[in-house]
């Protein structure tokens, strides 16, 4: 097996007194989705939010295709190849989809003025890729649809060579046919290389997309395990209850013992 795009080993993160991230280790392969899942205050978004350079490590180590990873800031993040698209997308809906794509990072000739032309066709070149009935590229986002939203935000990641992608709840007040089309998006990136990390509420994304799946509780990693291995009931009693499955072997790197867990 290649080896992993991201390690997090025993990562801390404290506020005031309240310890949200208390010594998690996890990893990602590329072409693989690990489903990050818990309870709202587990701490699934808290260590994501410090692998995407939004909050500083307490301490613990991160290790991005084998190097020391210095993470303090999101560009920190986005220049080691780590984009993230949370929920609420992060899209200024008053501007249309190119401007949007690059937003903040945007094309400049020569003279130093805006490339719109190249802006443009890039632009048109990485949608299409994602999706190739998507032609309402200078329509201001608010008139989009929520798939169509969503191609937007990863279309922004994988155009700036995103080879770890952090997806908050990607499917969240979409509706069938635009949960589909998400799902196709996620299995078309794993295709190509890229490691999601998947943070989720919802079991049939877990089950449909994720190759393993972690489970936070009370800022501690409750277990990770081959998505194939458990059972939704096994994955609630993880959430719910923090009980480990009986009998079931945890993923884990080859040669490496399991992770450090809160006990079942």
């Amino acid at each position: 097996m290649s080896a992993p795009l991201v390690e997090m080993r025993g990562i801390r993160k404290s506020f005031g007194g309240v310890r949200a991230v208390d010594d998690v280790s996890l990893h990602l392969y590329p072409g693989e989705v690990v489903a990050l899942l818990g309870h709202n205050g587990a701490g699934k978004s808290t260590l994501m939010k410090m692998l995407a350079g939004a909050y500083p490590i307490d301490s613990g180590e991160v290790q991005v295709q084998g190097q020391a990873a210095h993470i303090r800031t999101p560009i920190d993040a986005q220049r080691l190849g780590i984009e993230s698209i949370y929920q609420t997308l992060a899209l200024a809906d008053n501007l249309d989809a190119v401007a949007n794509l690059f937003l903040g990072r945007e094309l400049l000739t020569r003279w130093n003025t805006l490339d719109d032309h190249r802006m443009d066709a890039e632009a048109r070149k990485v949608f299409e890729r994602l999706n190739k009935n998507f032609r309402n590229v200078r329509t201001p986002v608010r008139r989009l649809s929520g798939g169509q939203r969503q191609v937007v935000a990863i279309s922004r990641a994988i155009y700036f060579n995103a080879r770890i992608l952090i997806m908050d709840e990607p499917t969240a007040a979409l509706g069938p046919e635009e949960t589909a089309m998400v799902g196709r998006l996620v299995r078309q990136l794993k295709a190509e290389g890229v490691g999601i990390f998947l943070i989720t509420h919802d079991m049939p994304d877990v089950f449909g997309l994720s190759d393993r799946l972690a489970v936070m509780k009370n800022g501690r990693l409750v277990g990770a395990y081959r998505t194939a291995d458990v059972t939704e009931d096994e994955v609630l009693g993880m959430i719910i209850a923090g009980k480990q499955p009986e009998g079931k072997a945890q993923a884990h790197r080859p040669g490496e013992p399991a992770p450090s867990t809160t006990p079942a």
